[in-house]
């Protein structure tokens, strides 16, 4: 694996939210990137952003409104000419206000490191408001917040080619019905960094007996925040060569895996139900634990989240989600994926964490998504109007026109089979829940939801893609035989 970048280009450095614990560095403007290198700047211990505002392109006429005194809105096409670039590997766009929808089309080109081959036009998902915190909640309200399109997995690229027009615009843009752009477009370029060393078996017992605990006997109430559980005192950071960030992280799970630790290991239904809280006289519908790749796993860069971790009252129902990043990786580059989707999320989109709440990969491994438990009812920024009472399972790809992976939904099956038997949840049963606002339902709204939905059943978008969205009946099916139904 190559090391980690020493320098950016006009690196963000959009504050999450507020730190209570470690104070952020103040936002540096961003820069238009120029052909010699740049000055010297410290690397980020997990990957860089490069953040280039984009222009309107040769042939755009900016188009005025009203009155001569009025100001000019932004041309009707916008983009970044071909140019070369520090290395990258994910890529998106971001404008300045969270509520402004981009109406027209994103694509984007790339060069692979090291070539002269350049990719052809790809497109990127434009609509992404409805992955989001929930309007009026401290997470959409931070003003840190962008309006994002979805990121696209591209690989190793060190080139660049962006275009951007919006609805209706035609060869030379001016046209009345033309939709305006949102101001203050720029394309950010996500480098992962390396992946994390994993340590040898006998330094880090992941698969040790994990302590007998009550993962989901005590969660705030909803929206709420609590600081971050640290280490015990003479255990830690250091002893496993943690940063007192990443050890808050790893702590939070420590009923089911030592600290540390890069995965949490699987258990059988039996085990399962041991360490489970069931009310009295209940059966313990709860399905195996599945193996789940940790934070510390894929390489998450605790810094840069807000220390703090938020959580609701209970998990109701689970979202499935496609990240829309394309099909174009390898199972042994999702931790890449995952690394540069948090922070796309965080440092580009300006949320508090990474958004969903697990992910899974095309060859059906699972992983610790958004930070404060696996077994808690940690709040997330998966389905606008629906993130109270949930969870969210992002499955790596794209999926409206390819079928997911058999595998893909297995691991569905048998993370929902756990997690939603932890809080008494039928995978077969429905669900009312309270809407926070969405483009389906309204503020205050009942919607009467399957326990595993699509995201599209909470809100009038295409995720997770038709394709996925039909393997959901099957998911269904197979955790609620995981949980003995």
């Amino acid at each position: 694996m190559r090391a980690l970048l020493a320098t950016s280009i006009g690196v963000t450095c959009a504050t999450a939210l507020t730190l209570p614990l470690a104070a952020p560095a103040p936002a540096a403007p961003a820069q238009a990137p120029v052909a010699q290198a740049p000055a010297a700047a410290p690397a980020e211990p997990a990957g860089s952003t490069q953040s280039m505002p984009l222009r309107p392109l040769p042939g755009a006429v900016p188009r005025a409104t009203g009155t001569p005194t009025e100001s000019m809105h932004p041309a009707d096409a916008q983009g970044l000419l071909r140019r070369d670039s520090h290395r990258f590997s994910l890529i998106g766009v971001v404008w300045d206000d969270a509520d402004a929808e981009l109406h027209g089309t994103v694509q984007v080109r790339t060069r692979a490191t090291g070539t002269t081959k350049w990719s052809g036009w790809q497109s990127l998902e434009t609509h992404n408001t409805d992955h989001a915190a929930d309007s009026g909640s401290p997470e959409r309200e931070s003003g840190t917040v962008r309006g994002s399109t979805a990121p696209l997995w591209v690989g190793d690229s060190d080139g660049v080619e962006v275009r951007v027009r919006s609805e209706n615009a035609g060869p030379r843009s001016g046209a009345a019905d033309a939709a305006a752009l949102p101001a203050g477009l720029q394309v950010e370029l996500v480098d992962p960094g390396d992946d994390p060393e994993q340590p040898r078996a006998e330094a880090t017992p992941a698969t040790a007996t994990p302590a007998t605990g009550t993962p989901s006997a005590v969660t705030p109430s909803a929206g709420t925040a609590t600081p971050a559980t640290a280490a015990q005192p003479g255990a830690l950071p250091e002893a496993a060569g943690l940063t007192t960030a990443a050890a808050e992280s790893s702590a939070v799970n420590a009923d089911l895996a030592p600290l540390g630790a890069a995965e949490i290991s699987a258990l059988s239904k039996a085990e399962s139900e041991e360490q489970a809280v069931v009310g009295a006289g209940a059966k313990p519908f709860v399905g195996p634990r599945p193996r789940i790749v940790t934070r510390k796993g894929w390489g998450a860069d605790e810094s840069l989240r807000e220390r703090t971790f938020a959580y609701t009252s209970t998990v109701k129902a689970a979202f499935v989600h496609h990240s829309a990043t394309g099909n174009n990786y390898t199972c042994a580059q999702a931790p890449s994926v995952l690394r540069s989707i948090y922070r796309y999320h965080v440092k580009s989109s300006g949320w508090r964490d990474f958004g969903y709440n697990f992910a899974v990969d095309k060859c059906g491994n699972i992983y610790e998504g958004r930070a404060g438990g696996v077994s808690k009812a940690v709040l997330g920024a998966h389905t606008l109007g629906f993130n109270t009472n949930s969870m969210g399972i992002a499955v790596l790809g794209t999926y409206s026109s390819k079928n997911p992976p058999a595998a893909a939904v297995t691991a569905i099956a048998k993370l929902t089979a756990w997690k939603l038997g932890l809080f008494g949840r039928n995978p077969k049963g429905k669900v009312t829940l309270v809407s926070g606002g969405s483009g389906k339902y309204k503020k205050g709204a009942k919607a009467k939801l399957n326990v595993i939905s699509g995201h599209r059943d909470g809100f009038a978008t295409e995720c997770p893609g038709i394709r996925l969205y039909n393997k959901l009946g099957t998911a269904r099916t197979s955790s609620a035989k995981l949980q003995g139904r």
